[in-house]
């Protein structure tokens, strides 16, 4: 079986499972506990948190351990908006974002705060003047994701984190859970506040998020309970959890390099193979990322196409995971101008380190033949 929804999810590294189950097996011990069990366990989740600092370069700043990346998201950006609803209740996001992101800031509407939500180009991309006109004297947080989920565009987070700097009151997250690990990310040197990552999309293990929190920002807890993880983040860390979790990090870091050259290849063969199949259109545009590309069949349901894919060996998936279960058209492609047909037909193919030509080849191969049997269906399975 060929597995092509590594967006959703990545098969962890051999040594992040193994790491994992010998601290489940030797520290055991709560880490909050002041016997020398619970120090040793203490002292493991400390050394993890000094390794993501070393590899994602940052110096100053704290890195917390939740959860997951949606837990991030909506720490980041619920705990940075009520703690400094007092300097003003406008944030701005984009219309593009992960539903963890979207929705949160949905929920922040209907407490009272102004949320602007920018458009992206046809080619899925926000354009830095649309943040920095956007901006009032009372905006108190912007979010933008640095690649897109979906489509896998990536946004310039850069040039945004650069005009933000001339507004200090400003505070900027960017959702990094589909780029860490996988495409370069200058957290200090881009003007990043907070920022969001997840360990199980880089091939670590699941229910362990990453949250980067600048010198001089403060959050208001989501949870009551504890002290655990800086006062923001109470209840028992997932030891076993967070040491693999680092571990996952450092492996995928010191070889991005590589990968990323070898999935732009990958990247560059799929989509020369899609361009012969005249049904497909493929969608969003440059710079985007190497490890995603994003196609639909206009008037072909996508769960349609998903399902054939698995008859073939291949799993693909539809949109995000957290959404791939409702029918509704993608919101990310809607808010690209895309015509409801076509949004509505989206299919997502996401690489990972186990993929070769080989396998690009027999994916191509299995599109072709599932079009050809779709085209005198096109009416009725719409």
């Amino acid at each position: 079986m060929l597995y092509f929804d590594h967006c959703a999810s990545t098969p962890p590294y051999e040594e992040a499972v193994q790491t994992m189950a010998e601290v489940m097996r030797a520290h055991y011990a709560n880490p909050s506990s002041l016997h020398a069990a619970g120090t040793d366990a203490d002292k493991l989740i400390e050394r993890s948190r000094a390794l993501v600092a070393s590899q994602l370069q940052t110096r100053g700043g704290t890195w917390l351990f939740t959860g997951g990346g949606t837990e991030s998201n909506n720490l980041a950006i619920q705990g940075a908006a009520r703690q400094y609803a007092g300097r003003g209740k406008h944030l701005i996001t984009t219309m593009i974002e992960h539903p963890s992101v979207f929705e949160t800031f949905g929920r922040l509407e209907r407490e009272g705060f102004r949320v602007t939500y920018l458009p992206a180009s046809e080619s899925g991309h926000v354009r830095p003047e649309q943040v920095e006109e956007a901006l009032t004297g009372d905006t108190v947080l912007v979010s933008v994701m640095h690649v897109n989920n979906e489509i896998g565009t990536v946004q310039p987070i850069e040039r945004i984190g650069s005009l933000l700097k001339r507004h200090p009151k400003v505070l900027f997250h960017v959702d990094a859970v589909q780029s860490v690990g996988k495409l370069p990310v200058r957290i200090e040197e881009w003007g990043i506040d907070l920022l969001s990552a997840s360990a199980h999309k880089l091939r670590g293990p699941k229910g362990v998020g990453l949250l980067y929190v600048r010198d001089g920002v403060t959050l208001q807890p989501l949870l009551a309970g504890g002290a655990q993880e800086s006062g923001y983040r109470p209840g028992t860390p997932n030891v076993p959890g967070i040491v693999a979790a680092a571990k996952a990090l450092r492996m995928s870091t010191e070889t991005m390099e590589e990968r990323g050259r070898r999935m732009a290849g990958l990247k560059a063969r799929l989509l020369r193979l899609l361009g012969v199949i005249p049904e497909l259109r493929v969608n969003g545009g440059e710079p985007s990322a190497d490890h995603i590309v994003h196609f639909s069949y206009p008037g072909m349901k996508p769960e349609v196409i998903v399902h054939m894919l698995e008859q073939h060996g291949i799993m693909a998936s539809t949109k995000s995971a957290c959404s791939s279960k409702d029918a509704k058209p993608s919101r990310v492609l809607l808010a690209l101008g895309a015509s409801l047909e076509n949004a509505a037909g989206g299919i997502r193919i996401s690489f990972g380190d186990e993929h070769r030509e080989r396998d690009v080849d027999r994916l191509g191969e299995a599109l072709r033949s599932i079009v050809e049997q779709l085209k005198p269906l096109e009416r009725r399975l719409t």
